[in-house]
């Protein structure tokens, strides 16, 4: 997390699969080291948002002849559950020489991106080498890598947004005019510094935001992940295991992603509520005890349910998605990575195309351990959800477990 390292792809220098319930590695748990000048940089963000949201405004009237015509077309946003692929589909997005999107240099100074800019192309290093990031999944990424940071924009303007006592929903009709304009002009900004004309955003906290992107900008385009639920619990279980191993090792680790808007994880792990607190509350508990299978299980089957309501029930929303399964965009890579650059608008030759269908696989770095008992709890709870995204409930689990078309 030196680098602030913190789709699932092979992980080729291992060569015995781990099990969900293996113990972290030494050098995985040690990757959760976080240098004294980022901690105390986040610090005073996390502390003195206002004071952020005011340097973010001075760095865009810095900015402002480059950005002048500069303007957001068609965004697209990448989303789902942790461990679903977003990563993945992250990384292909972002290598397409029209896209701009975050990377792991832009933290900690996310609200001055302009600024930010102009220091490292004076600091700027040739020796970086590549290194796996903190999650041990076996991908390898320089500073110059496709990262999630916009969730920092979002909690300097949205109080609410990671309490589990209350929806963590934006509908339509959620007014905060100041977030607009800062959000509209710190992706114009990271347009200019990019030299793009279309941004791309890993959030899986926006997973409960689509329509409030959507009245922000009409032509947002979707990319929604969804994954076969026994292997994704089983990632879900293993990843956190090594969050609450780093943060007990690295105490820092746990501001660090406290201030990033990451509580998918570790110490201080919060489920999001899509508006239902008593189930939110049912899978703290079982959480709380121990019970990680049934917890995870039910977390899954929650949010994949409320995603599918909202598919479901919102038309405009739903043309504007693209439900990618992780388990055909490893088997069937170049069919679905044509229709994820058409449903994005995106211009890809085909010698490119076949390159990235050539690097996706399936992870071979650790595989789920469930006891039969343990997998038929996960078919029970997840499978009627499972269902509405393609999968055969009684296959989760198998190689191939979506239905036949």
């Amino acid at each position: 997390m030196g680098e602030n390292r913190m789709s699932d792809h092979n992980d080729d220098h291992q060569n015995t699969p781990r099990t969900a319930r293996s113990a972290p590695s030494e050098a995985a748990v040690a990757s959760f080291a976080v240098p004294g000048w980022m901690h105390r940089v986040a610090g005073w963000q996390e502390r003195h948002p206002r004071g952020a949201i005011r340097l973010g405004n001075f760095d865009t009237r810095i900015a402002a002849e480059a950005i002048e015509d500069r303007q957001v077309v068609a965004p697209i946003y990448i989303s789902g559950v942790a461990r679903s692929g977003t990563t993945m589909l992250l990384e292909l997005l972002a290598g397409h020489t029209a896209v701009a999107s975050h990377r792991y240099r832009d933290f900690p100074p996310v609200f001055t991106p302009w600024l930010w800019d102009r220091w490292l192309a004076r600091a700027a290093r040739d020796d970086e080498a590549a290194a796996e990031r903190a999650h041990g999944d076996g991908i390898r990424v320089t500073s110059q890598s496709p990262e999630a940071f916009e969730e920092v924009l979002w909690m300097a303007f949205f109080s609410h947004l990671h309490d589990p006592r209350q929806t963590n929903r934006l509908g339509r009709d959620t007014e905060n005019a100041p977030f607009a304009q800062f959000y509209d002009d710190h992706i114009r900004k990271l347009l200019a510094i990019r030299d793009g004309t279309r941004y791309v955003a890993k959030g899986n906290y926006n997973l409960m935001r689509l329509p409030y992107l959507q009245s922000l900008y009409a032509d947002a385009r979707f990319v929604l992940a969804v994954r076969d639920p026994v292997w994704h619990i089983a990632s879900l279980i293993k990843q956190q295991r090594l969050f609450e191993a780093g943060e007990k090792a690295h105490p820092r680790a746990l501001d660090h992603l406290r201030r990033v808007g990451h509580f998918e994880f570790g110490l201080d792990r919060r489920p999001i509520n899509p508006g239902d607190e008593a189930r939110v509350e049912q899978i703290e508990a079982l959480w709380a005890d121990g019970r990680e299978i049934e917890g995870w299980s039910r977390y899954w089957a929650l949010m994949y349910d409320a995603l599918a309501d909202e598919l479901a029930g919102d038309a405009a929303v739903n043309e504007a998605a693209l439900v990618v399964q992780y388990e055909a965009l490893c088997a069937d890579s170049a069919s679905l990575l044509q229709r994820l650059y058409a449903h994005c608008d995106l211009a890809i030759d085909d010698a490119r195309l076949a390159e990235q269908a050539a690097s996706l696989n399936a992870p071979a770095y650790y595989e789920p351990a469930f006891t039969p008992e343990e997998l038929g709890q996960i078919r029970e709870i997840t499978g009627p959800t499972a269902a509405r995204f393609g999968y055969d409930p009684a296959r989760l689990g198998e190689p191939d477990p979506l239905r036949a078309s």
